[in-house]
This record gives structure tokens, C-alpha cells and sequence, in this order.
């Protein structure tokens, strides 16, 4: 395997973080001087063990630190969002199949979803979720369950079931939709979005329950987008409420935010 750029991106990365060549040494768990020697080409075939490692300690996929001379970027940041953006940036999901070999659409209960937030690509945590099918969905698509909580999202209810769609290229979230959104910070939430991510770098979460204010979050601290398919409570809906009141509501939020007005 030939590395073009990765002892340069290596030296650029620990210069950049401020740290000496004996802390990233130390922080990697090798010598100085191997470091020194793979940060200035003296062995150009690191093992794929290390990249991996400085790979995760920097946040920076390894396609980037292998293809991309990062110096040459002022803001590389937004290089790597971008990537990470567009889906070209791996994001392993974590899944799992029945025995026909089919997907499973796994089940993120309440009583999980602060797991959910630590677990989501750890396959034993996945695999200890319940799962179950629903042939009339898409067979070539990836779909999760989670179960929603509060009432910001009425007229869908308390403890009533959200299926999504893993949405893989997040340039691809339409201002005015609903999705799952888990995030570093409050874990998955369920809103309707407006894209910021040209603009802002940054989503602009809305609820149909038109007493929450808005809130905007950036971008890097989402780790995954479900984009809204279905849902099933075991409540009866008020007789005023109807799934044509919903899409309504998701009617008015799209015009607003198209129209450039204020959602309170």
C-alpha cells in the first residue's frame, strides 16, 4: 500500500492540536521514534492498525489522511464535513437480518434510548434491541423504530412508534419533513427540519406542537438522520386529529420556512 500524504497529514494534525511528538506518541501507544519516522516517510507503510488509531484520535476518515494533502486546505474542517456530509465519508451502520437474510427494522424503545445514544454503532448493543418486519416498506432500504416521548410533537402522541429511513447523504434533508435525529447532545429527538447545512453548517429543528420554540444545531454534532416514514400508537387519536391535520401541519411548517418566517 503506497501513502501519499499520510506522514505529512500525520505532522500537520499534531502540529495543528499543539501536542509534542512524544504526547501523540504516547497517546498512540508507540515510541517517538516511530512516530518520527512515519511523519517524515521514513517508513511510508505505516500498518493499518496505526492509521486506524490516528485516524479515531484525530476524527478524520482514512481515505482523507491517505488522498488529501491537508495543508493545502486553510479550512480543512469543512473539507472533512463536507465529506462526512455527502455520505462519501464511511459511516458503518451497525444492522441486523432474520433468518430470510432481510433486515431487520430494530425497535428503540424508551426505557433504551439513553443506551441508544452510546450504543448505536456498537453491534452487541444493536443485536439486544427487539426487531420485527413490515412488508409493505421499501426491501433495498434500512428502517429503525424509536419511540417518542413529551408532547412536542403532538398531535402524534406520547410513547407512539416513529419508523425511519436511514437517510445516508444529509444534503439530501428537505426543509420541512420530519426526522429522527440523534445527536451528541440530547441523544434522538424527532422534529420536523429546515436545512442550514450551505448556509449554516447547521439544522434548524422545529416542533408540530407550535408551543416549543425552535432550536439550531450544528451539523458536526449529529450522528444519525432517519428521515420520517410512518407511525402507530396504541392510543386512539382525538376526533379533531387526523393523519390529514398532521400533513397539514407539515404543510404550514414547509411554507413558513420557505417563505422565510418566524416559526414560534
Amino acid at each position: 500500500m503506497i501513502i501519499n500524504y499520510f506522514g505529512a497529514n500525520l505532522k500537520y494534525l499534531r502540529s495543528e492540536a499543539h501536542l509534542s511528538q512524544e504526547a501523540l506518541a504516547k497517546a498512540l501507544g508507540i515510541t517517538r521514534a516511530k512516530l518520527n519516522s512515519y511523519e517524515n516517510a521514513i517508513v511510508v507503510n505505516p500498518p493499518l492498525e496505526f492509521i486506524v488509531n490516528v485516524s479515531n484520535y484525530f476524527k478524520v476518515q482514512i481515505d482523507v489522511l491517505i488522498k488529501n494533502q491537508l495543508l493545502a486546505y486553510p479550512n480543512h474542517r469543512a473539507l472533512l464535513e463536507d465529506e462526512y456530509l455527502s455520505g462519501t465519508k464511511l459511516r458503518v451502520l451497525v444492522s441486523t437480518i432474520d433468518t430470510a437474510n432481510r433486515d431487520n427494522i430494530e425497535l428503540v424503545h424508551q426505557k433504551v434510548k439513553a443506551g441508544y445514544l452510546a450504543g448505536y454503532n456498537d453491534p452487541e448493543f444493536i443485536t439486544s434491541l427487539p426487531t420485527f418486519q413490515l412488508p409493505f416498506l421499501a426491501k433495498e432500504r434500512k428502517y429503525r423504530a424509536f419511540q417518542i416521548e413529551g408532547d412536542s410533537m403532538l398531535p402524534i402522541q406520547h410513547g407512539s412508534y416513529v419508523i425511519g429511513e436511514y437517510v445516508q447523504n444529509w444534503h439530501e434533508i428537505k426543509s420541512g419533513e420530519a426526522y429522527v435525529l440523534l445527536s451528541k447532545e440530547e441523544g434522538a429527538v424527532f422534529k420536523i427540519v429546515q436545512n442550514q447545512l450551505d448556509t449554516k453548517r447547521s439544522l434548524m429543528l422545529h416542533s408540530l406542537n407550535t408551543l416549543y420554540n425552535p432550536y439550531e444545531v450544528p451539523i458536526h454534532t449529529i450522528l444519525e438522520v432517519w428521515k420520517f416514514i410512518n407511525y402507530f400508537s396504541d392510543e386512539i387519536p382525538d376526533a379533531q386529529t387526523s393523519t390529514q391535520d398532521i400533513l397539514n401541519r407539515l404543510t404550514h411548517l414547509e411554507s413558513k420556512m420557505n417563505g422565510g418566517g418566524r416559526l414560534l
